[in-house]
């Protein structure tokens, strides 16, 4: 069973401080360096409150396009036939790599290399955006992660760049909606913990729209014409966290499955 890849490897990369400072990350539970405010955990009269995010419509910036600023909590899905809502449209090629994956068997993010924008942005740590009139950031607190790209409407994807593991970005606008196309990705990564595939021919077209003040209509979709046989499109929302703030996490210690041989590296990192 995919659900197998046990989660305790990813307990496992994380510091000691984050270990101590944040509790588990449910999809209710105060992630982040802040205090734990945000979710409720007791009964009755004494309990701290539920965290509210903030109430009102979206905001925009001085050039007049909604505000993607701030720390943001999203849903975490390790399996994303869960938010789909059944098997995914797999190809043959597609089934053999999502049925033959085995993280004890060399997971790459055992080994701390990068996890992917697909499977950070899904992940369940906090991400912040730093959103400018000319380009998108996203600081992921896992593994302390960054990604950054240009907001352009004439710049297209170079095919002669270096694939790499998040991939080519960039974002353009569609009315208030913005648009982030990623291509050119080295196809080592995986789309979620449970280990559902892709190819260094995958696109992913994701989706940003504010539709109040307290959250982000967030939507992708997947086109690899390698591991599935049709595009298929997750939607989620995400939730402003003013009370949280991104930490450090580093994957390098504390991380005894790796040199106590439990966690073994993927094979192309001995070639």
């Amino acid at each position: 069973m995919k659900n197998k890849f046990l989660f305790a490897l990813a307990v496992s990369l994380v510091s000691a401080a984050f270990l101590v400072a944040q509790g588990p990350a449910g999809a209710g539970d105060a992630k982040g360096g802040a205090p734990k405010g945000g979710a409720a955990k007791g009964k009755g009269k004494g309990g701290p409150p539920a965290y509210q995010p903030p109430q009102g419509p979206a905001p925009k910036l001085a050039w007049g396009k909604p505000d993607f600023n701030g720390v943001w909590q999203r849903p975490f899905h390790q399996n994303l036939e869960q938010p789909y809502g059944g098997p995914l449209p797999y190809t043959p090629a597609g089934k053999k790599a999502f049925d033959e994956y085995d993280a004890e068997n060399g997971d790459y993010t055992g080994s701390c290399l990068p996890f992917g924008h697909n499977r950070s942005i899904n992940g369940p740590d906090p991400v912040q955006i730093v959103q400018t009139e000319n380009t998108l950031s996203f600081l992921y607190e896992q593994n302390t992660w960054f990604k950054t790209m240009p907001i352009s409407d004439t710049l297209q994807h170079d095919p002669k760049k270096v694939p790499t593991w998040y991939g080519d970005s960039i974002a353009h606008w569609e009315g208030d909606v913005l648009v982030v196309v990623t291509k050119n990705f080295n196809g080592y990564t995986k789309l979620d913990t449970n280990g559902h595939p892709h190819s260094n021919k995958m696109v992913l077209t994701e989706k940003f729209a504010r539709p109040d003040a307290g959250h982000i209509d967030y939507e992708v979709t997947v086109d690899d014409p390698v591991m599935y046989t049709k595009p298929w499109t997750l939607k989620k929302s995400f939730t402003l966290r003013t009370d949280w703030r991104i930490q450090e996490y580093s994957c390098e210690e504390n991380n005894k499955g790796m040199y106590e041989g439990r966690i073994k590296p993927p094979d192309y990192m001995n070639k």
